[in-house]
Protein backbone atom coordinates (compact mmCIF):
# COMPACT_ATOMS: atom_id res chain seq x y z
CA UNK A 1 0.00 0.00 0.00
CA UNK A 2 1.16 3.50 -0.86
CA UNK A 3 -0.47 6.75 0.31
CA UNK A 4 0.02 9.31 -2.43
CA UNK A 5 0.41 12.74 -0.82
CA UNK A 6 2.72 14.56 -3.25
CA UNK A 7 0.78 17.38 -4.92
CA UNK A 8 2.64 16.96 -8.22
CA UNK A 9 1.95 13.24 -8.34
CA UNK A 10 -1.73 13.82 -7.47
CA UNK A 11 -2.06 16.15 -10.46
CA UNK A 12 -0.43 13.50 -12.65
CA UNK A 13 -2.85 10.91 -11.25
CA UNK A 14 -5.79 13.17 -12.12
CA UNK A 15 -4.69 13.23 -15.76
CA UNK A 16 -4.12 9.47 -15.76
CA UNK A 17 -7.59 8.81 -14.39
CA UNK A 18 -9.16 11.04 -17.03
CA UNK A 19 -7.85 8.69 -19.70
CA UNK A 20 -9.76 5.82 -18.02
CA UNK A 21 -13.30 7.25 -18.29
CA UNK A 22 -15.99 6.30 -17.58
CA UNK A 23 -15.00 3.61 -15.06
CA UNK A 24 -12.68 5.96 -13.19
CA UNK A 25 -15.23 8.80 -12.79
CA UNK A 26 -15.82 8.43 -9.03
CA UNK A 27 -12.15 8.31 -8.12
CA UNK A 28 -11.42 11.07 -10.62
CA UNK A 29 -13.99 13.37 -9.01
CA UNK A 30 -12.57 12.71 -5.55
CA UNK A 31 -9.01 13.35 -6.72
CA UNK A 32 -10.08 16.59 -8.41
CA UNK A 33 -11.49 17.76 -5.06
CA UNK A 34 -8.26 16.76 -3.29
CA UNK A 35 -6.28 18.81 -5.79
CA UNK A 36 -8.53 21.83 -5.28
CA UNK A 37 -8.21 22.39 -1.56
CA UNK A 38 -9.32 18.97 -0.28
CA UNK A 39 -12.37 20.28 1.62
CA UNK A 40 -13.52 16.75 2.54
CA UNK A 41 -10.17 15.64 3.98
CA UNK A 42 -9.56 12.79 1.54
CA UNK A 43 -6.42 10.91 0.58
CA UNK A 44 -5.35 8.47 -2.13
CA UNK A 45 -4.14 4.90 -1.63
CA UNK A 46 -2.56 2.88 -4.46
CA UNK A 47 -0.92 -0.48 -4.86
CA UNK A 48 2.10 1.14 -6.59
CA UNK A 49 3.24 4.27 -8.41
CA UNK A 50 3.28 5.31 -11.19
CA UNK A 51 2.18 2.04 -12.76
CA UNK A 52 -0.75 1.48 -10.44
CA UNK A 53 -3.28 -1.30 -10.90
CA UNK A 54 -5.74 -0.16 -8.20
CA UNK A 55 -6.48 3.21 -6.62
CA UNK A 56 -8.76 4.04 -3.69
CA UNK A 57 -9.78 7.38 -2.21
CA UNK A 58 -10.67 7.42 1.47
CA UNK A 59 -11.12 9.75 4.42
CA UNK A 60 -7.81 10.87 5.94
CA UNK A 61 -7.02 8.84 9.02
CA UNK A 62 -6.50 11.98 11.13
CA UNK A 63 -9.93 13.38 10.19
CA UNK A 64 -12.65 13.27 12.82
CA UNK A 65 -15.04 10.39 12.16
CA UNK A 66 -18.31 8.95 13.38
CA UNK A 67 -18.26 5.16 13.12
CA UNK A 68 -21.98 5.13 12.21
CA UNK A 69 -21.66 7.75 9.45
CA UNK A 70 -21.45 5.73 6.25
CA UNK A 71 -22.21 8.88 4.23
CA UNK A 72 -18.86 10.47 5.12
CA UNK A 73 -16.96 7.20 5.63
CA UNK A 74 -16.88 6.59 1.89
CA UNK A 75 -14.33 5.01 -0.42
CA UNK A 76 -14.14 5.32 -4.20
CA UNK A 77 -12.47 2.52 -6.15
CA UNK A 78 -10.95 2.15 -9.61
CA UNK A 79 -8.77 -0.74 -10.71
CA UNK A 80 -7.03 -1.93 -13.83
CA UNK A 81 -6.60 -5.37 -12.31
CA UNK A 82 -9.25 -6.60 -9.88
CA UNK A 83 -6.67 -8.79 -8.13
CA UNK A 84 -4.77 -5.65 -7.10
CA UNK A 85 -7.98 -4.23 -5.64
CA UNK A 86 -8.56 -7.43 -3.68
CA UNK A 87 -5.03 -7.26 -2.28
CA UNK A 88 -5.69 -3.72 -1.03
CA UNK A 89 -8.97 -4.90 0.49
CA UNK A 90 -7.18 -7.63 2.38
CA UNK A 91 -4.50 -5.35 3.80
CA UNK A 92 -5.35 -4.55 7.39
CA UNK A 93 -5.01 -0.76 7.29
CA UNK A 94 -6.54 0.34 3.95
CA UNK A 95 -10.19 0.11 5.08
CA UNK A 96 -11.57 0.73 8.55
CA UNK A 97 -13.55 -2.47 9.09
CA UNK A 98 -14.73 -1.37 12.53
CA UNK A 99 -17.14 1.27 11.23
CA UNK A 100 -20.12 1.42 8.90
CA UNK A 101 -18.86 2.63 5.52
CA UNK A 102 -19.58 2.64 1.82
CA UNK A 103 -17.65 1.74 -1.31
CA UNK A 104 -18.45 3.35 -4.65
CA UNK A 105 -17.33 2.40 -8.12
CA UNK A 106 -18.31 1.77 -11.73
CA UNK A 107 -16.87 -1.70 -12.34
CA UNK A 108 -18.78 -4.96 -12.47
CA UNK A 109 -16.55 -7.08 -10.18
CA UNK A 110 -16.66 -4.54 -7.36
CA UNK A 111 -19.52 -6.15 -5.46
CA UNK A 112 -18.42 -9.79 -5.60
CA UNK A 113 -14.82 -9.07 -4.58
CA UNK A 114 -15.77 -6.63 -1.83
CA UNK A 115 -18.45 -8.95 -0.45
CA UNK A 116 -16.10 -11.94 -0.34
CA UNK A 117 -13.56 -10.04 1.76
CA UNK A 118 -16.25 -8.35 3.89
CA UNK A 119 -17.84 -11.72 4.70
CA UNK A 120 -14.51 -13.00 5.96
CA UNK A 121 -14.35 -9.99 8.28
CA UNK A 122 -17.96 -10.41 9.44
CA UNK A 123 -19.55 -7.43 7.73
CA UNK A 124 -22.91 -7.33 6.03
CA UNK A 125 -22.97 -5.81 2.55
CA UNK A 126 -25.90 -4.06 0.89
CA UNK A 127 -25.63 -3.30 -2.83
CA UNK A 128 -27.56 -0.63 -4.69
CA UNK A 129 -26.97 -0.35 -8.43
CA UNK A 130 -27.80 2.66 -10.60
CA UNK A 131 -27.69 3.82 -14.17
CA UNK A 132 -24.65 6.09 -14.55
CA UNK A 133 -25.11 9.24 -16.60
CA UNK A 134 -23.05 12.12 -17.93
CA UNK A 135 -24.43 15.47 -19.04
CA UNK A 136 -23.17 17.03 -22.25
CA UNK A 137 -21.39 20.40 -22.06
CA UNK A 138 -23.73 23.29 -21.25
CA UNK A 139 -22.08 26.26 -22.99
CA UNK A 140 -24.71 28.91 -22.31
CA UNK A 141 -27.23 29.77 -19.65
CA UNK A 142 -30.22 27.39 -19.79
CA UNK A 143 -33.18 28.41 -21.93
CA UNK A 144 -35.99 29.49 -19.61
CA UNK A 145 -38.78 29.50 -22.20
CA UNK A 146 -39.95 26.10 -20.95
CA UNK A 147 -40.73 27.43 -17.47
CA UNK A 148 -44.36 27.62 -16.45
CA UNK A 149 -45.10 30.68 -14.37
CA UNK A 150 -42.96 33.70 -13.41
CA UNK A 151 -39.18 33.43 -13.68
CA UNK A 152 -37.91 32.04 -10.37
CA UNK A 153 -35.06 33.25 -8.22
CA UNK A 154 -32.11 30.97 -8.96
CA UNK A 155 -29.37 30.78 -6.34
CA UNK A 156 -27.50 28.31 -4.10
CA UNK A 157 -28.29 26.52 -0.86
CA UNK A 158 -27.06 27.50 2.60
CA UNK A 159 -26.03 25.24 5.46
CA UNK A 160 -29.11 26.41 7.39
CA UNK A 161 -31.26 24.56 4.81
CA UNK A 162 -29.60 21.17 5.36
CA UNK A 163 -32.50 20.01 7.53
CA UNK A 164 -34.95 20.42 4.63
CA UNK A 165 -32.73 18.29 2.40
CA UNK A 166 -32.29 15.69 5.14
CA UNK A 167 -36.07 15.36 5.48
CA UNK A 168 -36.70 15.06 1.74
CA UNK A 169 -33.82 12.75 0.75
CA UNK A 170 -34.74 9.07 0.45
CA UNK A 171 -31.38 8.23 2.09
CA UNK A 172 -31.79 10.81 4.85
CA UNK A 173 -33.76 11.37 8.02
CA UNK A 174 -30.96 10.89 10.53
CA UNK A 175 -28.29 12.86 12.35
CA UNK A 176 -25.40 11.54 10.27
CA UNK A 177 -27.08 12.48 7.00
CA UNK A 178 -27.94 15.94 8.29
CA UNK A 179 -24.30 16.60 9.16
CA UNK A 180 -23.15 15.15 5.84
CA UNK A 181 -25.51 17.32 3.78
CA UNK A 182 -24.46 20.42 5.70
CA UNK A 183 -20.83 19.63 4.86
CA UNK A 184 -21.65 19.08 1.18
CA UNK A 185 -23.46 22.42 0.98
CA UNK A 186 -20.52 24.15 2.68
CA UNK A 187 -17.87 22.54 0.47
CA UNK A 188 -19.30 21.99 -3.01
CA UNK A 189 -21.51 23.69 -5.64
CA UNK A 190 -25.29 23.61 -5.28
CA UNK A 191 -28.21 25.22 -7.11
CA UNK A 192 -31.73 25.93 -5.93
CA UNK A 193 -34.91 27.70 -6.99
CA UNK A 194 -36.55 29.88 -4.33
CA UNK A 195 -40.16 30.98 -4.07
CA UNK A 196 -41.32 34.55 -3.48
CA UNK A 197 -40.64 34.14 0.27
CA UNK A 198 -37.08 33.00 -0.33
CA UNK A 199 -37.67 29.33 0.54
CA UNK A 200 -36.03 26.57 -1.54
CA UNK A 201 -38.56 24.68 -3.70
CA UNK A 202 -36.23 22.81 -6.09
CA UNK A 203 -32.54 21.97 -5.75
CA UNK A 204 -29.57 19.72 -6.41
CA UNK A 205 -26.19 19.39 -4.71
CA UNK A 206 -22.74 17.96 -5.43
CA UNK A 207 -21.17 15.19 -3.37
CA UNK A 208 -17.59 14.35 -2.35
CA UNK A 209 -17.02 12.51 -5.66
CA UNK A 210 -18.13 15.53 -7.72
CA UNK A 211 -21.41 13.75 -8.50
CA UNK A 212 -24.66 15.65 -8.92
CA UNK A 213 -27.10 14.23 -6.35
CA UNK A 214 -30.28 14.80 -4.35
CA UNK A 215 -32.17 16.47 -7.18
CA UNK A 216 -35.57 17.24 -5.64
CA UNK A 217 -38.57 19.51 -6.19
CA UNK A 218 -41.28 19.96 -3.57
CA UNK A 219 -44.48 18.22 -4.78
CA UNK A 220 -46.51 21.43 -5.02
CA UNK A 221 -43.91 22.99 -7.35
CA UNK A 222 -43.46 20.13 -9.79
CA UNK A 223 -44.15 20.23 -13.54
CA UNK A 224 -43.00 23.84 -13.77
CA UNK A 225 -39.60 23.15 -15.35
CA UNK A 226 -37.63 23.80 -12.18
CA UNK A 227 -35.81 20.44 -12.12
CA UNK A 228 -34.58 21.01 -15.66
CA UNK A 229 -33.36 24.51 -14.81
CA UNK A 230 -31.55 23.32 -11.68
CA UNK A 231 -29.89 20.36 -13.44
CA UNK A 232 -28.62 22.43 -16.36
CA UNK A 233 -27.42 25.25 -14.14
CA UNK A 234 -25.51 22.94 -11.79
CA UNK A 235 -24.00 21.01 -14.72
CA UNK A 236 -22.81 24.29 -16.24
CA UNK A 237 -21.38 25.41 -12.90
CA UNK A 238 -19.38 22.18 -12.52
CA UNK A 239 -18.20 22.24 -16.12
CA UNK A 240 -17.02 25.84 -15.78
CA UNK A 241 -14.72 24.64 -12.98
CA UNK A 242 -13.37 21.77 -15.07
CA UNK A 243 -15.42 19.01 -13.41
CA UNK A 244 -17.38 16.36 -15.31
CA UNK A 245 -21.14 16.63 -14.80
CA UNK A 246 -21.91 13.08 -13.72
CA UNK A 247 -24.89 11.58 -11.95
CA UNK A 248 -26.69 8.37 -11.03
CA UNK A 249 -30.32 7.32 -11.27
CA UNK A 250 -32.23 4.26 -10.09
CA UNK A 251 -33.77 2.11 -12.81
CA UNK A 252 -37.31 2.65 -11.54
CA UNK A 253 -37.01 6.45 -11.24
CA UNK A 254 -38.92 7.09 -14.44
CA UNK A 255 -39.39 10.82 -13.80
CA UNK A 256 -35.65 11.47 -13.46
CA UNK A 257 -34.81 9.20 -16.40
CA UNK A 258 -37.30 11.11 -18.54
CA UNK A 259 -35.74 14.41 -17.46
CA UNK A 260 -32.24 13.17 -18.24
CA UNK A 261 -33.31 11.97 -21.68
CA UNK A 262 -34.84 15.37 -22.40
CA UNK A 263 -31.48 16.90 -21.49
CA UNK A 264 -29.75 14.51 -23.94
CA UNK A 265 -27.70 13.01 -21.12
CA UNK A 266 -25.44 10.12 -21.99
CA UNK A 267 -26.33 6.88 -20.20
CA UNK A 268 -22.95 5.25 -19.66
CA UNK A 269 -22.25 1.61 -20.57
CA UNK A 270 -21.08 0.85 -17.02
CA UNK A 271 -23.30 0.98 -13.93
CA UNK A 272 -22.71 2.80 -10.67
CA UNK A 273 -22.49 0.51 -7.63
CA UNK A 274 -22.82 1.66 -4.02
CA UNK A 275 -22.01 -0.86 -1.30
CA UNK A 276 -22.84 -0.18 2.34
CA UNK A 277 -20.85 -2.35 4.73
CA UNK A 278 -21.97 -2.85 8.32
CA UNK A 279 -20.01 -4.78 10.98
CA UNK A 280 -22.13 -7.58 12.42
CA UNK A 281 -21.02 -6.52 15.89
CA UNK A 282 -22.20 -2.91 15.43
CA UNK A 283 -25.70 -3.71 16.67
CA UNK A 284 -27.15 -1.88 13.66
CA UNK A 285 -29.62 -3.46 11.24
CA UNK A 286 -28.36 -4.41 7.81
CA UNK A 287 -28.59 -0.98 6.12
Amino acid sequence: MLVLNCSTKLLILEKMLKSCFPESLKVYGAVMNINRGNPFQKEVVLDSWPDFKAVITRRQREAETDNLDYYTNAYAVFYKDVRAYRQLLEECDVFNWNQVFQIQGLQSELYDVSKAVANSKQLNVKLTSFKAVHLSPVSTLPDTSFLKGPFPRLTYLTVAEADLLNRTWSRGGNEQCLRYIANLIACFPSVCVRDEKGNPVSWSITDQFATICHGYTLPEHRRKGYSRLVALTLARKLQSRGFPSQGNVLDDNTASIGLLKSLHAEFLPCRFHRLILTPVTSGLPHL
